[in-house]
């Protein structure tokens, strides 16, 4: 490919436009930095051909587009020029405050890593028009639940199984390892793919500014675009409240890796989703109201999923190596799924499941300080609260089958005596909380009892 790319020459990034052709269920998402190369991305929805009315069609005009402004962030990040231009059609003043929210909260990390401050310095420009409430469409009662292999969204699927709301688990692109765990629930399934534009590789390659982004983001986006498609008032994705909160920096503040699966986010994205695309389409997290422990607490009562889902992100990279049995070992998300999970399941099948005891390891001491933000900040992934690992391996340090473990019994050693006897308190974390959280009144008073349980 002989595009050549000079971020710094970059005074601009267009978002040209976006199509969808019903008949094939083909989303097109084009961009471009100045008069460069178009950068084609597709996403295509299974299911068609789509028989849209004029309101369906209204609602997925919006929820195309504003799919092609969020996605376009893994373009723009490429260079980040101030001028950014969108030119296929024009957006009001609250579509651009959310956009604005979601490059900067979402690129977050991102911007930490590359040395950038991208605060007041991303404006998407808009007209004074805003647009009108969108309508009721009169979508059915059926859940697209969002499916990535690992333990919550698999703790969603059996909860909505258990109060009888009809879903399809749905995924997007192509991994293995999602399709098997999705196979495995006996649900009907929904496998959207995603094309990246290829220039973006060749990009990255001349030196393009690259790091995290804010992919539930993106994927959100898309399965508001495949709700409208296929006539369906729910899109469901599985983010606890651990997931609000970040990494604190030194000299920086708090950093969020996750921060698209945040409340801040689902919030702002539910409520702009009900604004205007559809006023039935309810955007929600099933999980919101636990915590991660109490998700673990949830996920350890099923052995269903035991050879089949798997939490490591190495599993799901682009590029580069895969694990051979589903689990690294050696990551952040591998440490904290088996801590957090230990309290709540036997010693013996929790090291099935991952083949070994991450926990009498001594070379994974600085992966656990990590978790326990002793000596150094939470990773920069998605894991749990400090304060549910500390009191996840206090709860571990009273039990004779985990207390001689070499993480543990350092925990007790050296730790545990720095901190307060309410930080090494397991039973508050377990909580459901009744505030922040979308799900629906229908839906709430059900599930709380189902969790409760």
């Amino acid at each position: 490919m002989s595009v050549v790319f000079d971020r710094a020459a970059v005074r601009s990034f267009r978002f040209i436009d976006c199509d969808l052709d019903a008949a094939s269920g083909v989303a097109r998402l084009r961009y471009a930095f100045d008069d460069g190369p178009e950068l084609v991305e597709t996403v295509t929805v299974p299911g068609a051909p789509f028989a849209l009315d004029a309101a369906r069609s209204d609602a997925a005009t919006q929820a195309l587009r504003l799919l092609h402004l969020i996605a376009g962030v893994s373009y723009y990040k490429a260079a980040v020029p101030a001028d950014i231009r969108i030119e296929g059609y024009a957006i009001d003043a609250g579509t651009a405050t959310l956009l604005e929210d979601v490059y900067v909260h979402g690129l977050g990390e991102f911007a930490y890593r590359n040395g950038l401050d991208l605060h007041g310095k991303i404006r998407f420009p808009h007209d004074a028009s805003a647009h009108a409430q969108a309508p009721t469409l009169g979508l059915r009662t059926h859940a697209l639940v969002a499916i990535g292999g690992g333990k919550d969204s698999l703790v969603s699927i059996e909860a909505l199984r258990a109060l009888g709301v009809e879903q399809t688990v749905s995924w997007i692109g192509g991994s293995q390892l999602i399709r098997v765990c999705a196979e495995r629930t006996g649900l009907p399934t929904l496998n959207i793919g995603r094309s990246i534009a290829p220039e973006l590789f060749e990009y990255n390659r001349q030196g393009a500014l690259n790091g995290h982004i804010p992919v539930t983001a993106i994927n959100s986006a898309i399965l508001v675009l495949a709700a409208v498609l296929h006539g369906v008032d729910q899109v469901v994705f599985s983010n606890e409240r651990s997931a609000s909160y970040g990494s604190l920096i030194p000299g920086t503040g708090e950093v969020n890796h996750q921060w698209s699966k945040g409340w801040a986010f689902e919030k702002a994205f539910g409520d702009h989703v009900q604004a205007r695309v559809a006023a039935d389409l309810h955007y929600y997290s099933l999980l919101r109201p636990l915590s991660e422990l109490a998700v673990a607490r949830q996920f350890a009562k099923t052995d269903r999923y035991d050879a089949h889902f798997s939490s490591c992100n190495r599993n799901f990279h682009l590029l580069g190596e895969r694990p051979v049995n589903r689990w690294c070992g050696i990551c952040p998300k591998c440490h904290f799924v088996f801590l957090a999970l230990a309290p709540f399941m036997p010693k013996p099948r929790l090291v099935s499941i991952f083949g070994r005891n991450l926990l009498d390891d001594p070379a994974q001491v600085p992966g656990y300080d990590g978790l326990l933000e002793y000596q150094d900040h939470k990773p920069f992934e998605c894991v749990g609260e400090g304060r549910e690992s500390r009191a996840a391996m206090a709860t571990l340090a009273k039990r004779p089958e985990w207390r001689e473990d070499a993480i543990v019994a350092r925990f007790a050693r050296e730790i545990a005596p720095q901190l307060d006897a309410g930080e090494l308190d397991v039973a508050g974390l377990l909580n459901v909380e009744d505030d922040a959280h979308r799900i629906p009144d229908a839906l709430w008073d059900r599930l709380r009892a189902h969790l409760a349980a």
